[in-house]
């Protein structure tokens, strides 16, 4: 009897269990995974949410190179006083949290009677994620031209050129090349930093993935629409993500450029040589 008992309410016990799971495990997928709030919540995302992203991110990046490239040849000056407010300015932005960063300009600049862009939190938006950029980016540049063989330099200037007109001319075009697989991982580093952007209270029409998410989640009291937000930024970081590595291998890579060779001793052009990387 007693094994008979035991045994009873092993069986007993063990259901409990596999019920309590099984409700668990409901409970997780309505929470997450209900798929009528996410074929809900997608008409507003991809309409609005992802257009204004990659809006916010664009334009962002736009303004980072501007800034980046300016504050990267300061960067690059033998002067120490004119290094110094550009040091100060690369690492003060990138030491700062971004949503910081995005209180200070979007919040405190109106605040101080700054207001560039007037009541609208789209174009604050935009400058504090370009003013972040803009940090990152003037390291990267800073990075790329003094990867540049200094033999370039030397050959402009003694062309003629100013130092300003051989590093315009020459060694700049070259560093951009090296750095365009770091600058569009910028852009997919942009893409999700747009997502906190959020806390300056968007307008519709403005608004981009995070915060219709969050709008939603809080009409619906489920947590799904931040699947589908999370959907839509995969669907764009993904493919821009094996973008920067095809860019990448490509520049590494090099493409094989035919070179003409001098022709042969009858006359008839010789057969061209190829250089630069295998395929």
């Amino acid at each position: 009897m007693r094994r008979r008992a035991g045994r009873l309410a092993a069986v007993a016990a063990a259901a409990l269990m596999t019920g309590g799971c099984g409700a668990s495990d409901d409970a997780f997928v309505r929470t997450f995974f209900n798929g009528e709030v996410i074929l809900d919540t997608f008409p507003r995302l991809l309409a609005e949410g992802v257009r204004n992203t990659l809006l916010i991110a664009f334009l962002s990046i736009v303004l980072g190179v501007v800034i980046g490239l300016f504050f990267a040849v300061l960067l690059l000056s033998a002067r120490w006083w004119v290094r110094l407010p550009a040091r100060v300015y690369v690492d003060v932005f990138r030491g700062l949290p971004v949503v910081l960063t995005v209180m200070l300009i979007g919040v405190g600049l109106p605040a101080a009677g700054f207001r560039p862009f007037g009541n609208g939190a789209f174009g604050y938006a935009v400058l504090a994620i370009g003013i972040i950029s803009g940090a990152y980016s003037a390291e990267i540049f800073r990075s790329g031209i003094q990867s540049v063989d200094p033999g370039q330099m030397q050959a402009a200037r003694s062309l003629g050129m100013s130092y300003l007109t051989a590093m315009r001319l020459v060694v700049v075009p070259q560093g951009i090349r090296r750095v365009l697989p770091a600058m569009a991982g910028q852009f997919v580093k942009d893409v999700k930093e747009s997502s906190l952007v959020y806390v300056l209270g968007l307008s519709v029409g403005e608004r981009e993935l995070f915060f219709i998410a969050h709008e939603e989640v809080a009409r619906t009291y489920n947590s799904s629409p931040f699947i589908a937000a999370g959907l839509c930024y995969l669907s764009i970081t993904i493919p821009l993500t094996y973008g920067v590595n095809w860019l990448d291998r490509r520049l590494r890579d090099g493409r094989a450029a035919p070179v003409t060779a001098p022709p042969d001793e009858d006359g008839s052009p010789a057969a061209p040589i190829t250089t630069g990387g295998t395929r």
